[in-house]
């Protein structure tokens, strides 16, 4: 088992120790970035970013000027020993995401377990996560509930609904706009017509709207108006009684 010891100082980040530091960015909203985020960034060595271009953005908002590499889904495999090296010999890294917290739907799994497995120290800041506002605005229940991210867009699509079929617990989904309707419309045709349900877009933006009512009714609402953005779907639960 291993275990790290932390010794936080409510007011100050101790950067005394290399470490991989996985830092949420905001959804939408740049106000909702956390004090002790900009912090970090602003003091590690290197930080890592899904696409550098969108993170750039974000960095110019908050006046922080440091090295930065790309780490995404298609080069992670190949750049995780070289990460660890980088921490190994004494460099402190930041990885975030072009939006919410690294890791969720998105990459960072691979290196954080990598980091673990050469016993360097991994700490995840809490932060933004498009589902926890979904999920609450959609006012199904949210004691229980499961997370299944992004359906596989072809092989094996149907077949995961399927197995949802009879899932008790509330699900969350994240889905494109453009196969939002289709997504809809094979919900309905598992599921039923009308198992409650709710879409959310935009979320903490200008534009920002959840949309709730049966699979029926979200179907028709979204087949006569496209949406635009990022989108969470949540469906209740099946219900035995």
């Amino acid at each position: 088992m291993q275990k790290h010891k932390k010794e936080h100082n409510v007011s100050s980040e101790k950067f005394d120790t290399p470490k991989l530091y996985i830092v949420p960015t905001p959804i939408g909203n740049l106000d909702d970035m956390t004090f002790r985020a900009i912090k970090i960034l602003n003091q590690v060595d290197i930080i890592l970013a899904e696409d550098t271009r969108t993170t750039s953005f974000l960095l110019k908002h908050y006046q922080i000027e440091k090295k930065m590499f790309s780490h995404h889904k298609f080069n992670e495999h190949a750049s995780v020993e070289q990460i660890v090296r980088h921490i190994a010999e004494g460099k402190s890294i930041a990885l975030v995401s072009d939006a919410g917290t690294p890791g969720i739907s998105d990459p960072g799994f691979l290196l954080v377990r990598t980091c673990i497995e050469h016993d360097i120290e991994v700490e995840c800041l809490p932060g933004a996560t498009a589902f926890v506002p979904a999920l609450i605005n959609s006012a199904l229940p949210c004691d229980r509930f499961v997370f299944e991210g992004f359906l596989p867009q072809k092989k094996g699509r149907l077949k995961r609904i399927e197995q949802l079929a009879q899932e008790t617990r509330t699900m969350i989904f994240y889905e494109s706009p453009f196969r939002l309707a289709k997504a809809l419309s094979q919900f309905a045709e598992v599921f039923g017509n009308n198992r409650q349900a709710c879409v959310s877009r935009e979320i903490s933006k200008l534009y920002e709207e959840n949309v709730r009512g049966t699979l029926q009714e979200l179907l028709a609402h979204f087949t006569a108006k496209p949406p635009k953005g990022e989108i969470v779907i949540i469906i209740a639960g099946y219900d035995f009684s």
